[in-house]
């Protein structure tokens, strides 16, 4: 075990615990008083002058995190300030630097987080509670903070994403526009008669009040397979949300299959299913 060098011995010998008590009577109290006023002045005048500014939430949460963690600091430096306990910072200074070294190890990690998390908050088409989707990954926006993204998704589980991640991934926003396209294909058969089941697609499109007029559904043939032709339907919904997304489609495709079943339309199968006899020779046998 190394010995405590002759300058903390120095240091030791001359504390007047007396004194020193007193001091940390004054550091307690003066960090109480700092940080109970930052927090009931300072946190509560941000939050009113973010409203009136009509910050997003995205912007406000972090800025408001920062005010509290900054008021914290502020305090604790005006305890050490007041109660004349500057000279801690120096017999600190070891710790001070093993801790620096510490942090440099991980500085990468960190500041690709926090550059991402600046980007991530300062962009106004990223905000909390979007429906966002990145790599296999998708769910809403709950929470941004400057060193991770919080996102729950629909099996109601909460994922908590580097900002670095989504800031060097490709991410898809599906409600940051006031409409939402859907898109859907369906395989006939060749002797299907193309031209009436388009007219049902487009009907049914048009007949559901949550489908809007304009853009105008739309219906076109877009494959050519062995197994059948394929027709995709085009149509839009404003307001979009994955609830809304979901219950739309979901509509729609239960009205297809009912007029299809009606007017005696049949669909193709995904597959093929090949029948017949495949001779294969007896190697053995030849042999």
């Amino acid at each position: 075990m190394t010995p405590p060098s002759p300058a903390f011995d120095d240091v030791l010998g001359r504390v007047d615990y007396a004194a020193f008590l007193l001091q940390l009577a004054v550091f307690v109290a003066t960090f109480t008083v700092t940080y109970g006023l930052g927090r009931l002045v300072a946190v509560p005048v941000g939050r009113r002058l973010l409203r009136s500014r009509r910050v997003t939430p995205t912007v406000r949460k972090p800025t408001l995190r920062f005010i509290r963690v900054s008021t914290l600091v502020v305090a604790f430096f005006a305890g050490l300030f007041f109660a004349r306990l500057e000279t801690l910072l120096s017999v600190m200074g070891g710790f001070a630097a093993a801790l620096t070294l510490a942090v440099g190890f991980a500085s990468r990690d960190i500041v690709g987080n926090l550059v991402g998390g600046v980007f991530i908050i300062s962009d106004p088409k990223f905000n909390i509670g979007d429906w966002i989707e990145w790599e296999d990954n998708e769910g809403i926006i709950e929470d941004i903070s400057f060193r991770a993204t919080r996102v729950r998704t629909f099996k109601n589980e909460l994922i908590t994403v580097p900002n670095s991640v989504l800031a060097n991934t490709v991410v898809v926003n599906h409600a940051i526009k006031d409409a939402l396209r859907i898109d859907y294909s369906f395989s006939v058969e060749y002797g299907g008669n193309i031209d009436e089941m388009r007219r049902v697609l487009l009907e049914v499109a048009e007949r559901n009040p949550e489908i809007l007029a304009e853009p105008k559904p739309e219906v076109t043939v877009d494959d050519v397979t062995a197994a059948g032709i394929g027709l995709t339907s085009r149509f839009w919904i404003d307001d979009p949300s994955r609830r809304r997304y979901l219950a739309v489609r979901s509509a729609y495709f239960q009205a297809v299959k009912e007029r299809f079943e009606r007017e005696g339309f049949e669909m193709s199968p995904e597959f093929l299913e090949l029948t017949g006899e495949l001779d294969v020779p007896d190697v053995a046998s030849d042999e």
